[in-house]
């Protein structure tokens, strides 16, 4: 990131104070970092995910360090304190690396094996601009003119492809993360992190944006000023960032490890179809699928076999995965309390039945009768009763 090195010229809406500038851009990023600090130091406080919620709160001062230069070049500290010029603020060789231990962290509670490697780059370029900072301010311009130029270009380089590596890493993980959890949990949808994916996709779609500013900039130098969009790009996915991740900090997400599926030990050949409408027939009837916590492990035990059974019984016997199967059922325990003429809130009865959440609900009923619940609803309404549908 390259710092300021000419007065910014005041612009329309500006408040001068004192040789300092205080206009839009500088209210936007003031606000965007002092959040990002905020949640930054009150990540670390929550018991659950700690290494995740850890590197999450650094991940959040190095965005906010690197939106800094910006924030105080619009300001006009630099002109006013001119040995701030080139403090090494911002480093964002480490926002990849990072996104990725925070996932990582986040799916399976411990950091990548040999995390320090993923260090290094960002470690060594933080000594490079931290030498560059402590020289005299002669020599620094001397060194800024000679060399700081082509590390900026080779350091952002590096950033879109830590950025693209990193993600890809990252999405990876979270669909393996996502189809085990179907495999093992009736509440997968609750630990499915879609919005840490729409995150990580957010660094790759960042890609094309400095693409453009970077062929824009070297056919017509932008300038300060006009680099601002980039800025508001970051800053938008630093925001979403540290809102989502504070949400769901307290959230214990089951680790990978655990959710790894047990081979089966050997046993005689069976009909599965059968042995899996068996075990759904039983499951019915006991109503245990409106336990809102039922994971494959502990139907396993209700049922007296084992988890490769009850996965084998359920995917080769009835084509189903477990959580698909679990939902199901519960689909139908609210379909059948509709058809029955109950007028609860749909919400309450989908709780009842054992989901976590309505959007969850939503979505299983979809996927089970092609039409959401309250649709469903109006149609069970109108063909049994011949009512007017309730609102």
């Amino acid at each position: 990131m390259r710092p300021l090195r000419a007065a910014i010229v005041p612009f329309y809406g500006a408040r001068m104070l004192d040789g300092l500038v205080f206009g839009w851009r500088t209210a936007i990023l003031t606000v965007v970092i002092a959040q990002l600090l905020a949640i930054a130091a009150a990540l670390p406080r929550v018991l659950a995910n700690r290494r995740a919620n850890r590197t999450l709160a650094v991940l959040l001062l190095v965005l906010a360090g690197v939106l800094t230069p910006w924030l105080i070049g619009f300001a006009g500290f630099y002109d006013r304190w001119r040995w701030l010029t080139f403090a090494p603020l911002a480093h964002p060789l480490a926002v990849a690396p990072l996104l990725w231990c925070y996932v990582h962290a986040l799916v399976s509670g411990r950091c990548p094996a040999r995390a320090w490697r993923h260090a290094v780059v960002p470690g060594t370029y933080a000594v490079f601009m931290t030498a560059g900072f402590l020289l005299p301010m002669p020599a620094k311009q001397a060194w800024a003119d000679r060399v700081l130029d082509g590390a900026t270009d080779v350091a952002w380089l590096g950033t879109a492809a830590g950025l693209a590596g990193y993600g890809l890493l990252g999405l990876r993980l979270l669909t393996r993360y996502r189809t085990l959890l179907a495999a093992q949990r009736s509440d997968d949808q609750r630990y499915a992190a879609r919005w840490l994916s729409r995150a990580v996709g957010a660094t790759l779609a960042l890609l094309p944006v400095f693409a453009i500013y970077a062929v824009w900039n070297a056919l017509a130098p932008l300038g300060y000023v006009a680099l601002m969009g980039l800025h508001l790009a970051i800053a938008a996915f630093a925001l979403y960032l540290a809102v989502e991740g504070w949400r769901h900090a307290a959230l214990r997400f089951p680790p990978i490890d655990a959710l790894e599926p047990v081979p089966a030990p050997a046993a005689p050949a069976r009909d599965w179809r059968a042995q899996g409408e068996a075990w759904a027939a039983t499951v019915r009837a006991q109503g245990w699928a409106a336990d809102a916590d039922l994971s494959l492990p502990v139907l396993a035990r209700r049922l007296g076999t084992n988890t490769a059974h009850l996965s084998r019984a359920l995917n080769d016997g009835l084509g189903i995965g477990f959580s698909a199967f679990v939902n199901g059922l519960r689909c139908e325990a609210v379909a059948a309390a509709i058809d029955a003429g109950a007028r609860a809130d749909l919400l309450t009865m989908a709780l009842d039945a054992g989901f976590s959440s309505k959007a969850s609900f939503n979505r299983a009923f979809q996927a089970r009768y092609g039409m959401t619940p309250s649709a469903y609803r109006r149609t069970s309404q109108i063909m049994n009763n011949g009512a007017e549908p309730s609102k």
